[in-house]
């Protein structure tokens, strides 16, 4: 089969390096005529809102789904009715919009945090003054990687904050002091069926994913946030994979977004877990029976942002794999990341600082 992938970034290009083995064809559609999934498979190059390019990609393909969620819904719409899409455009849609996602937590009774949608300088200041501070106002669209946030400490920060993002639709919600961030990764099949990996434990700086380390956290903390995600998962009757990241406080889970698509907390699972979350994915959509999510050891993924060592630097740490993206380096960007498996959590953790220190000093790990 030929799958159609709008968007030609690097969880593309994985996607597309998880299929060959199954035996399946890629096309995608990309603006940038130098993506990575690009160097991989063939390319459609232009805007995801262009109705013709998606009309090609639709007719060209047997499935059309996304490597990231910034993609016109309106668009994916227009499209013929026979075209499959996976995950569903629904599911799409509520991620795309930080209203429509709490709506969502909270009717399928998965804790989130606080929050208000605001739409004017006045309602700002009443959602400040319901909710309290500190907070953070944040874009109802558009927003990855801690863009389009502005952090709240006191009044005086409030026109500051409407000043930056007052020109769109936004949402004020409290600032949680959590204790860690984790984040659930689970697969639904178009047959139903459904596989859910282990917890991941996150830590970001700057609003990107720096590192995750997986198994992570307790059993009751497994089992919490797969029942959450098997919430979504069924209210969708979803196909392919879904994240949902999570503060965690005292114990207790609250809900901060969710991802319909693989994600980078889940690149661990490429040599740490029986199937990959890049191969469940293709099986879910393709109908194909999922693969085993269990972990093959204790797993560290980290980042390589803006800047990179060189491969055989890299490479002569002994069980380290390097995923390099193609991407010139540029302040902020993700330019690969590395994963490593190890027999205890201890020494992974051990060596996910060892490697830390060379390549993000300034990091503080948990």
């Amino acid at each position: 089969m030929t799958i159609g992938i709008v968007g030609a970034g690097q969880l593309g290009r994985m996607l597309a390096l998880a299929g060959y083995p199954l035996g399946q064809r890629f096309l995608f559609l990309d603006p940038s005529p130098d993506a990575p999934a690009g160097h991989v498979a063939p390319q459609i190059c232009g805007a995801f809102t262009d109705a013709k390019l998606l009309a090609r990609l639709a007719r060209e393909t047997d499935v059309l789904t996304f490597d990231w969620e910034n993609i016109s819904v309106e668009a994916l719409r227009k499209l013929p009715k026979r075209t499959r899409i996976s995950p569903p455009i629904d599911a799409l849609a509520a991620a795309q919009d930080r209203v429509e996602e709490k709506k969502l937590f909270e009717r399928l009774r998965i804790p989130t945090t606080r929050w208000q949608a605001v739409d004017s300088r006045a309602q700002l200041i009443k959602a400040v003054e319901r909710i309290g501070l500190p907070g953070v106002l944040k874009t109802r669209r558009l927003g990855y990687d801690g863009k389009g946030q502005h952090v709240l400490r006191r009044m005086q920060d409030v026109e500051a904050a409407w000043d930056a993002l007052g020109n769109a639709p936004l949402l004020y919600e409290e600032l949680v002091p959590f204790d860690f961030e984790v984040s659930i990764i689970g697969a639904r099949s178009v047959r139903g069926e459904v596989a859910v990996y282990p917890l991941n434990g996150n830590v970001h700086a700057g609003g990107i994913l720096r590192l995750t380390r997986a198994p992570f956290g307790s059993v009751a903390l497994q089992r919490a946030a797969a029942r959450y995600l098997r919430r979504v998962l069924t209210h969708f009757r979803y196909t392919g994979i879904l994240t949902i990241e999570f503060f965690v406080r005292r114990g207790r889970l609250i809900a901060n977004e969710m991802a319909p698509r693989v994600h980078n907390s889940g690149h661990w699972t490429i040599e740490g877990a029986e199937t990959s979350q890049f191969e469940n994915h293709l099986r879910a959509i393709l109908g194909l029976p999922l693969g085993a999510t269990r972990a093959r050891g204790h797993c560290a993924m980290i980042n390589l942002i803006g800047e990179k060592p060189t491969a055989a630097d890299l490479l002569a740490v002994e069980g380290l794999h390097l995923h390099d993206y193609g991407k010139a380096p540029r302040p902020g960007r993700k330019l690969g990341h590395l994963t490593l498996v190890e027999r205890s959590a201890p020494l992974r953790d051990r060596r996910a600082r060892r490697l830390l220190s060379r390549l993000a000093p300034e990091l503080r790990i948990p």
